[in-house]
């Protein structure tokens, strides 16, 4: 039987980080502790390394670089849709004198 997943907050993701790199705990000695695996407590320590605070934005919030790149994902698909635009007008125009 496959097991239950889990969805850990933010906070209790940073407090299991620090509790490994605050209070020197082992990976094993917290995972004992909160009941969470090994491998999931080293991601969330390598998330933390690489991200720091802002490392579990949570679900639906993005990180600053991640707003970003929607962002400018939204401006490409409006600018692209514009120039298709253009192109067929071009198209039309050119037609209309020959």
């Amino acid at each position: 039987m496959p097991r239950k997943r889990h969805n850990y907050t933010a906070e209790f993701k940073l407090q299991a980080v620090r509790m490994m790199t605050d209070q020197g705990l082992s990976v094993a000695e917290v995972s004992l502790q909160l009941g969470v695996s090994e491998n999931c407590l080293r991601l969330w320590r390598k998330t933390f390394q690489d991200h720091g605070d802002a490392a579990f934005p949570g679900h639906g919030k993005l990180s600053k670089a991640d707003q970003e790149i929607a962002r400018l994902r939204t401006e490409l698909r409006r600018v692209e849709a514009e120039r298709d635009l253009l192109k067929k007008a071009l198209v039309y125009f050119a037609s209309l004198t020959d």
